[in-house]
């Protein structure tokens, strides 16, 4: 393939090829071209004209990004992307060589989406793990919830510094407090660090695993997702209408696989006490303290309790 420079020297018609070397004379005297120049004193003239495609995409994605419209908008023949030159010796001559870099706008976007795919939700409202989050105005929100957001920042920098331990807490308060959003911070923070996490409503949950009753498949990844991700979160647990073999043979077996191995989060409008007494009452079989008092056990001993105090925020603006 003909380079532009090539081509450009082709030209016949007296007025384009006049036309095509001011358009070359103004291009080699580009300060950034002038910088390359500078970088690479081996770069020769006739190394230049033959890669005046390269110059001028590099000077033209250069202008673009010192005006950029924005990520979505970027006008760059691949978006969110700018060419670098660097030069390099072939066979005892320097060659110009340029690749597609992202830029900061790109990279960004890249780890959020791979933050997003470390964290898999079932029935939580994805506004509150898509919001940006502030350690500031999580702070300052409600100074009564403060014991509470410190200890949510500790156990972050905790885990970021020595890893994963088979403790998780256990967030107690009333409605509104801000609990499952503490979470959801949690499970961002720890995502960024290459955590990956789980997030489970769990009114909604139950009622959806008794229709999975009947598809054994999608209940056993569902499961599995559930007992291998790094971090699980139970939301609003208590809040659900428990029936016999979501306890015993669902969560059940979630717990009974992560105690000892990775750490499980709970918010919840009951105390741990107060949580058992829920846990060993189903609609089918009335009573059943035993078994409410067996999934304590691998629930009680696992957590640290973080009572979250403050108003409820529910519709307030």
């Amino acid at each position: 393939m003909e380079s532009l420079g090539e081509l450009l020297s082709q030209i016949k018609s007296p007025a384009l090829r006049r036309r095509s070397e001011e358009l070359t004379a103004k291009l080699l005297s580009d300060p950034l071209v002038l910088e390359l120049r500078s970088l690479y004193p081996e770069l020769g003239e006739d190394e230049l004209r033959l890669n005046m495609a390269k110059l001028y995409q590099y000077v033209q994605n250069a202008r673009h990004c010192d005006s950029c419209p924005g990520l979505d908008r970027c006008p760059n023949d691949f978006p969110g992307h700018y060419t670098k030159l660097t030069v390099e010796t072939v066979y005892g001559a320097a060659s110009i060589c340029d690749r597609q870099v992202p830029c900061n706008l790109q990279i960004q976007r890249e780890r959020e989406l791979a933050i997003k795919k470390r964290i898999h939700s079932f029935y939580v409202d994805e506004r509150a793990l898509n919001e940006g989050y502030s350690e500031v105005e999580i702070m300052s929100k409600d100074l009564k919830r403060a014991p509470a957001v410190g200890r949510i920042f500790q156990y972050i920098n905790e885990v970021k510094e020595n890893g994963l331990s088979p403790s998780g807490l256990y967030l107690e308060g009333h409605f509104g407090t801000g609990k499952t959003f503490l979470m959801c911070y949690l499970l961002h923070e720890l995502a960024k660090a290459g955590y990956s996490g789980v997030i489970v409503y769990m009114p909604e949950f139950v009622e959806e695993l008794k229709s999975m009753f009947q598809d054994n498949q999608k209940l056993k990844e569902t499961v599995e997702i559930m007992k291998q991700a790094d971090l699980l979160i139970f939301d609003d647990i208590g809040a659900e209408n428990l029936n016999p073999w979501v306890r015993d043979h669902v969560m059940g077996s979630i717990l009974n696989y992560r105690m000892n191995r990775k750490p499980t989060f709970y918010t919840s409008n009951y105390s741990l006490s107060g949580l058992e007494k829920h846990l060993g009452f189903t609609s089918k079989d009335g009573e059943e303290i035993h078994k409410g008092e067996r999934l304590m056990d691998r629930i009680a001993p696992f957590v640290e309790v973080v009572p979250v105090r403050g108003v409820n925020k529910r519709g307030q603006k």
